[in-house]
This record gives structure tokens, sequence and C-alpha cells, in this order.
């Protein structure tokens, strides 16, 4: 099932049409050319000595030269494994013999840290258009290990999410089935690539409808809405710091979006006043829900459902089964939080070299237990209720942060909150909320008490200029304790 290279196949079917628009070199491929490419990159691959099973690393900012070496796993049964342009020579050193690289690839850029980390390292070699080749691209099993992506590592050492071929071609055919992509889409990509959302929730989804992809090297607001205008893109995916960023950018009550389809966010709840902003502007804004592990993409809603169902991810797409289970592993009913289980094709295999994670995770029915909580309405939709390992005690009554956070930052003056449980000497625990904005503890406390329940209001505030976020919206926890006074809320 699923075995097979996708970029060789939309050549097959549609080599003239339009893949990829570089925004940084000008630069317009259709299907045949990125092929082209991409068989360039097998083929410089295969110079380096890496063969089936190897595993190479890719440390460069967007570009098509990123894509052309990250498909040419599906050439070589090699394992790509995209590296964080954020990350420490340190950091990055910890995955390079995690995984036991074999040769890394880098940009321009990267030289410094190239040259710190013990793997042979090698410019991301030029990849010059060349005649198209009548060489058959080799198959691959659909079920060998693609890519490592490791997770962004908010809470610990990150984890290389074992992603079999049959994954990323699943997701991406259910994802363009269910949120109805077409051939005619246009869509900016300006995440990293590194990260299993560049690469997989959108880009995939829309090369395997034959639609085309603007490929930003990085987010630039204004950037955004000039390749919105200029390229009349029709869908385009972000997370809710992106979606806020574009909202604050001056472009955003002018620019042309008569072209555009919808909006859909990821990565993390996408707060009510986000959503009522954009739909102000006339857009449609739907919500999803994925993680690296189970494809990225594993809801779905209409448009029409995004305004009827706002602040849902959806249901669940097809083929995708979903548990809310209790503590005690017991199905929950309707409206009862429970902790979110996920099975289909679209999960992957485990962790890399970390059997104890995987056992923890993946059980032996097939079921990968995400650690989210949520719960269902009786119509079937899902609502994202934060993280089980998140949700705290008060005084003996479940608190999940991602409401408490919600309220806060519809304040006018928040522009961004996260709420930490530390030890409390007389509740057990107690909130403690990070607020970004120009507002006091006072009219935090006043607000927030004719919203919610007395024992959820945090019992202190921590003003910071910003959170620490990863590119994909989640808020970097363990910095923000490291901003603490150690000892129990006052």
């Amino acid at each position: 099932m699923f075995a097979g290279d996708l970029i060789a196949e939309r050549a097959r079917i549609t080599p003239g049409k339009l893949a990829l628009v570089s925004v940084e070199t000008g630069e317009r491929l259709t299907y045949a050319g990125l092929d082209e490419r991409c068989r360039q990159a097998a083929k410089a691959l295969t110079a380096h000595g890496i063969h089936q099973g190897d595993r190479y690393g890719i440390l460069s900012h967007n570009s098509i030269d990123f894509l052309a070496m990250f498909f040419a796993y599906a050439r070589t049964g090699a394992i790509a494994v995209p590296l964080s342009t954020r990350a420490t020579a340190h950091e990055l050193s910890q995955i390079v013999a995690d995984c036991g690289m074999k040769v890394l690839f880098y940009g321009p850029e990267f030289l410094e840290i190239a040259q710190q980390l013990a793997v042979p390292s090698h410019p991301i070699p030029p990849l010059p258009p060349a005649n198209a080749s009548s060489e058959p691209a080799r198959p691959v099993d659909a079920e060998a290990v693609a890519c490592l992506l490791y997770t962004s590592g908010t809470t610990g050492r990150p984890k290389g999410v074992m992603i079999p071929g049959r994954q990323l071609l699943w997701n991406g055919y259910n994802t363009a089935v269910c949120w109805g992509l077409r051939e005619d889409d246009v869509s900016p990509i300006y995440t990293p690539l590194y990260h299993a959302g560049g690469i997989a929730a959108f880009l995939i989804p829309i090369f395997m409808m034959g639609g085309t992809i603007v490929l930003h090297r990085s987010f630039d607001a204004g950037q955004v809405w000039r390749t919105i205008e200029r390229e009349a893109c029709t869908v385009v995916l972000g997370v809710p710091t992106i979606w806020k960023l574009l909202m604050e950018d001056p472009s955003f009550a002018s620019a042309n979006l008569d072209s555009v389809r919808w909006f859909i966010s990821g990565g993390a709840p996408l707060p009510q006043f986000l959503i009522e902003a954009y739909r102000r502007r006339g857009v449609v804004m739907k919500q999803g829900y994925g993680m690296t592990e189970v494809g990225v993409n594993c809801f779905t809603m209409t448009a029409e459902e995004s305004v009827l169902k706002a602040g849902s991810i959806g249901r669940p797409m097809m083929f995708t089964e979903v548990r809310l289970v209790s503590d005690g592993g017991e199905d929950v009913g309707e409206e009862v939080i429970g902790e979110m289980w996920i099975r289909g094709p679209h999960v992957s295999h485990g962790y890399w070299n970390n059997p104890d994670a995987t056992a923890a995770a993946y059980d032996g029915e097939g079921w990968f237990h995400t650690g989210d909580l949520a719960r269902r309405d009786g119509d079937g939709f899902f609502f994202i209720a934060g993280r089980r390992k998140e949700m705290f005690i008060t005084g003996g009554v479940n608190v999940y942060p991602a409401e408490i956070e919600a309220e806060l930052v519809s304040h006018p003056k928040v522009v961004d909150a996260c709420l930490l449980a530390i030890p409390d000497a007389t509740w057990g625990e107690a909130g403690v909320a990070f607020v970004v904005g120009s507002v006091s503890a006072e009219e935090l406390t006043a607000h927030l008490a004719t919203r919610l329940a007395r024992y959820k209001l945090p019992k202190r505030y921590v003003f910071v200029a910003a959170l620490p976020r990863t590119p994909y919206g989640k808020v970097e926890k363990e910095k923000l304790r490291a901003l603490l006074v150690e000892g129990p809320a006052s």
C-alpha cells in the first residue's frame, strides 16, 4: 500500500503543471522539473556513499534543493533526517549520535555548526536542471522508514519519530480528499521544512493533488501577504502564533483575499479572538489537529462547520479511529474529557532507538496515546482541552490550563499567555500565569472572575516580554519554569 515515489508519479501524470515557486530565487518548477531535481539529489546521495537504510542529515533553510534532498529518500531507500535550523551544535550533536547519521548536507549559513558535529559534512550540492531522464525510480518498501522527524523537545530530549513512506503518502492522500484540496490550489509554505508541519501538513497533500506550492525561505508577515496576492493563493496553513503575527501586520486590513478559499490553523489551540478577527476579514478559518507521530492531519471540517463549531478541531478523517479514554482505560461519554487515542494507516512506527518511549505511547492494538485531553460533542466534533501532563489538581478538582489561557488572551490588553502548575502548600497545586501585555494582575483577576470558577484563577502572575515558542507555536514551558523562584505559590 502506497509504495512509490510521489514526485515521480506526479511528473508522470502532470509533467507540465507548475509544482513549485521559490519566493527567494524566483524559480518556477513544473513537476517534470522537480522530478529531475530529485533525481539529481538521489545521484548526489549515492555519490557520497548513501545507500538503503543509511541516515543522512539536511541542515538548511527552506529551498528547492532542500525538498529535492528530502524526496531523494524515495529513490535511494535511505532515511532523511531534517535538522532544526534553530538548534545549537550541542543539541544537534545529540541527534547526530542518536540516529547514527552517516553524512550531513548543509546550507551555506550552517558551515560553522556543521564543522562542530562529529559527522562527515558537505554543502548541499548544486542540483541544476538537467535533461529529463528515462531512468525509472526504484521501488521502495512502503513500510521502510522514509525519514526521522525529531520532536521539538519542549520538555526533554528530542525523540526521532520513525516515519514510513506509507505514512507520508497516506496522510497526503487522506488530507487531500477530506479537506477538499484541488489541482488548482496554490498554497504558500513559510514554516520550516525540517518540521512535520512544513513537509507533511500541506506540502505533500498539495503535491498529491497536483497543486502548486509557493516556497518561502522563512516567515515574513508582509512577504506572506504579498505572496497571497501575487500568486493568488487559495488555501493557507499556519499556527496560532503566525496567524497573530499576520493579523498584526499592516497589510492585514488591506490585502486582497479574493482568491482565498480558506485558512486553517494547527499546532496549538486557536484562540477565539483570532477566529473572530479573520471572520471579520471575510475569511473562513478552520482548525485542524495532528502530531508528528500520527501523520500531522487527523481531523476535518467543512467551511460551514468552522463557523457552527468554532473552536472544534472537527471530526476524524476517513479511516481514522479516535477514542477518548479515562485514566482507568475506559471510553468516556459525550462532553466528558478523556485522553485521545488514535489508530489508522497514518500512524508511525515508533521512536528510533527508544523502545521504552515507544512502548509507553504505542500499544499492542495499534493505538497511539497522544497525551492530549479532549471532549466530543453530540455531533461527533472534538474539542481539545489541553495536555494530559499539563492538567493539574487544585483542592481535589481538575484544572485544564488551555481553558484559562483562552480566557486570558480574550482580555484586550493581553497579547499572549501560558499557565503552568507549581506546588502549593494549601491546594496541592496552583496555577501561575505568564502574561505578555500591558495589563495588571488586578485587571486580569477581575476579568477572569466573571468567566471562570474561583478555583481556576491563577494564584500568581508573571509578566514577560514574550513567551518562548517553537517554530510551530508550542510554548517551551521548561524555559518559563526557569523564570520562577523555587518554592510554593503565594
